[in-house]
Formats: C-alpha cells, sequence, structure tokens
C-alpha cells in the first residue's frame, strides 16, 4: 500500500525517465568533451582493435543521409517528448529506464547538432569509440542501442503486476 504523500507510479516513472536521460546528457558530453582535449592529437589504442580516435559525424547514423539532418534532429526531438509521455503511460521501470537511455542519447547528438560548428541542427557530432569494424561512435550512440534493445527485449514481456497495488511493473 502506498505511504501517505506518495508521489502516484506515472509521475515516479516520469522521473526516472527524465532522471536517466539528464545522467544519459551529462556523461555524454563530458566525454565528447575530454575526447575532444585528450584525443586531438591522434587516436590511443586501448585494447586489440578498440581504439580511441576522434571524428566528427556530419551526416546522420553512420554517415549516412547528410541533406536530411536537419530533419531527423526535429524528429528525434518530437519522439523524445512522445517518448516521455509513453514512458509515464506504460507504467513499466524497465520501459522507463529504456526510453531514458533512448531519450538521454538522442538529445545527446542533438546538443551536439545545436552547439558545434556550423549550428542550428547542422552541426558535427563528436564521436571517439573505434572498434574498428564498426564506424566510430560515442556515448550517445551506446546509449540508444541500448534503450532499442531492452524496449524490443521488455517488449516482449508481459507487465507484470505488483501485490497489493495492481500497478504493472517490469
Amino acid at each position: 500500500m502506498a505511504g501517505v504523500g506518495a508521489r502516484p507510479l506515472s509521475v515516479r516513472l516520469t522521473s526516472l525517465v527524465l532522471a536517466v536521460t539528464a545522467a544519459v546528457v551529462v556523461v555524454d558530453q563530458l566525454a565528447k568533451r575530454w575526447a575532444l582535449a585528450a584525443l586531438a592529437d591522434g587516436p590511443i589504442p586501448v585494447l586489440g582493435p578498440l581504439r580511441l580516435n576522434l571524428t566528427y559525424n556530419r551526416a546522420a547514423a553512420f554517415g549516412l543521409g547528410g541533406n536530411i539532418v536537419p530533419l531527423l534532429a526535429v524528429m528525434a526531438a518530437g519522439i523524445v517528448v512522445v517518448a516521455v509521455a509513453r514512458g509515464a503511460a506504460e507504467g513499466r521501470r524497465g520501459v522507463a529506464v529504456s526510453l531514458g537511455l533512448l531519450l538521454g542519447g538522442a538529445l545527446g547528438n542533438i546538443v551536439d547538432r545545436l552547439v558545434r560548428e556550423p549550428g542550428l541542427l547542422r552541426g558535427a557530432v563528436v564521436d571517439f569509440i573505434d572498434v574498428g569494424f564498426w564506424p566510430v561512435f560515442n556515448l550517445a550512440d551506446c546509449a540508444i542501442t541500448l534503450g532499442c534493445v531492452a524496449l524490443v527485449v521488455l517488449s516482449g514481456r508481459p507487465a507484470r503486476a505488483t501485490p497489493l497495488t495492481g500497478e504493472e511493473r517490469s
């Protein structure tokens, strides 16, 4: 039974989505700031084919769709709004965390599009994780991927009801 003054589940889940989103954006932007300073003189080998290698992606995902990047950025912002509303309505913590990862990653890359030259949704995204056989990516891309995979996994699982409240959880 919920205690006196307990927030409704939808408010708690929306807060969780927003907290995960904010954490992803902050960590992503700090990592990109570090990469800009530490990798300016060249790549740093890590282990096997993994290296940290500063690149700038002026196109969309994996260097594709250069001319439609502003449209993609605006669409991503719209998805952010819809996903936050869906996270509150879904009633599942796992979905809320997944949406927070997805939204944080999208916003992390949108921040780059806004603040890097030439700006106004046309700036380059800072990428720096190079595995050798895949396009170079960043932590925002990792969060997007993890969020999408988790949403797919969770979509195949039914929500469970908590014993006393009947609220769904995952």
